[in-house]
């Protein structure tokens, strides 16, 4: 099992996600609904892969990255973002920061959970 923490502000988004993830049955899933509820799950839920929306209630995707990061056991945890904002200069600013992958909003359903493997490799 992949253990993924989901990051996400709109229930909606963070509903379609946890039923597009689990079609593939390969993914434990812990949801949040801003960066520092995530920053509290962490110190419960280990997991091996990030996605997270880029624009956060309380702190931005980025920042929370940033924060997750300060963390010694989470400093290299793959992060992938999801996002509306996909202009060359957004996508770049969110590899420069660590983003293993960005997925553009609206994300396809059926191969959300994919695209989070290949990125694992």
């Amino acid at each position: 099992m992949i253990k993924l923490l989901h990051v996400e502000g709109d229930a909606d988004n963070r509903a379609i996600a946890k039923i597009s993830l689990g079609l593939s049955a390969k993914f434990e899933v812990v949801q949040c609904g801003s960066g520092q509820d995530a920053l509290g799950v962490l110190k419960e839920f280990n997991p091996d892969v990030i996605l997270m929306e880029a624009m956060l209630p309380e702190m931005t995707g980025k920042q929370t990255l940033a924060r997750i990061r300060e963390t010694h056991i989470h400093a290299k945890t793959p992060a992938v973002f999801l996002t509306a904002h996909t202009q060359p200069a957004e996508l770049e600013e969110l590899r420069s920061i660590g983003a293993a992958d960005v997925i553009s909003k609206p994300f396809d359903a059926l191969t959300l959970g994919e695209q989070i493997i290949r990125v694992l490799g």
